[in-house]
């Protein structure tokens, strides 16, 4: 069963972050130079929210604010909705359904390890589904089995 620790062991695992006073201008230059989609809120060495384009477009541009008046601490999304490395991704993926939030961290012995994004977690599962349907064709024709490696 693939867990979340597989996901952050394939992908680039930057965490990048934002303090609670810095501005949603500045959060939003982050994310365009990384190609993200959310930033980790770090205030003394802890994370106490995430910043999605969504937050943005929904409580600055929806509401007339300023980007460059207006602090990450008034969009931010808190409490801050995490998983553990140890769960599956089904488990994350019903997580993010539930919840409704498409990027979440992950978190070790209250440690930020990393991020896993909706988009991770789909393609996760379409790795692992490749690989089944492959081994089940080649059970059924007597070929051989693959590795997750050559199935991506």
């Amino acid at each position: 069963m693939l867990k979340v620790k597989d996901v952050l062991n394939s992908k680039d695992n930057n965490i990048w972050s934002v303090s609670p006073k810095d501005t949603a201008y500045k959060a939003l230059e982050i994310m365009a130079d990384k190609n993200i989609g959310a930033l980790m809120v770090i205030d003394d060495g802890k994370i106490v929210g995430v910043l999605s384009e969504r937050d943005y477009a929904r409580k600055v541009i929806l509401k007339g604010k300023s980007s460059k008046e207006t602090n990450i601490e008034e969009l931010m999304t808190s409490p801050v909705i995490s998983i553990t490395p140890d769960k599956s991704i089904e488990e994350c993926m019903a997580l993010m359904t539930t919840t409704r939030h498409r990027h979440v961290p992950v978190i070790e012995d209250g440690s930020l390890i990393g991020i896993v994004s909706i988009g991770d977690v789909v393609n996760a599962i379409i790795i692992a589904q490749k690989i089944t349907i492959q081994d089940l064709t080649n059970y059924i024709t007597g070929g051989e089995y693959i590795s997750e490696k050559t199935a991506s």
